[in-house]
């Protein structure tokens, strides 16, 4: 049977750690930063764990 392709899109939005966890990036953290608090602000700075069957299905479309 041959290879997967990898699922660009969802190469491109997710990262894999070491450990296997799966990485994403919080929504509306790129600009319009204004309207939000400092605090907002920070707290969307960190990448967000994505877990139970969306993080396999995310593993499966990269290939990992």
């Amino acid at each position: 049977m041959p290879k997967l392709k990898t699922h660009q899109v969802t190469a491109k939005r997710v990262k894999i750690t070491r450990t296997g966890k799966v990485l994403r990036e919080d929504a509306a953290s790129h600009h319009f930063m204004t309207h939000h608090s400092a605090r907002t602000n920070r707290a969307k700075r960190v990448n967000s764990v994505v877990k139970g069957k969306m993080a396999k299905n995310a593993k499966r479309a990269i290939g990992a």
